[in-house]
């Protein structure tokens, strides 16, 4: 079996950010910027869709923060919105067979796919 004290250095070790989170987190802070400015500047209309996407902003800010500080509910929020920026992506890639939103949609699963790694998980508080 493992040595106790080389268990506890193990565990202590853990308890930083990984750099791929970091890197997640500010790609959705970037996006999220860009999507809120659009939302101001009706890009997506006037009316509920406006609002619709100005509240999953506010959320997304406030998950990549959470995220930031090792939070569980920080980290559950980026991850439902890199869920749904994927899939937003893809739909609207079916729909237009538009290229870069598979590409988008497809960075979007790798980074969904990266923060549900165990890895991750186990620096959450």
């Amino acid at each position: 079996m493992s040595d106790p004290d080389e268990i506890k250095k193990l565990e202590a070790r853990a308890h930083g950010m990984l750099p791929g989170v970091a890197g997640i987190a500010l790609f959705m802070l970037v996006l999220t910027m860009v999507n809120a400015f659009a939302a101001l500047n009706g890009k997506f209309g006037a009316g509920p869709g406006k609002y619709g996407v100005l509240a999953l902003c506010t959320l997304l800010a406030a998950g990549v923060f959470g995220l930031l500080r090792l939070r569980r509910w920080g980290w559950a929020l980026v991850l439902g919105g890199c869920l749904t920026l994927c899939l937003g992506n893809l739909f609207v890639f079916e729909k237009t067979h538009a290229g870069p939103f598979l590409v988008q949609g497809l960075f979007a699963l790798v980074f969904f796919l990266y923060l549900v790694r165990t890895e991750v998980r186990d620096r959450l508080r």
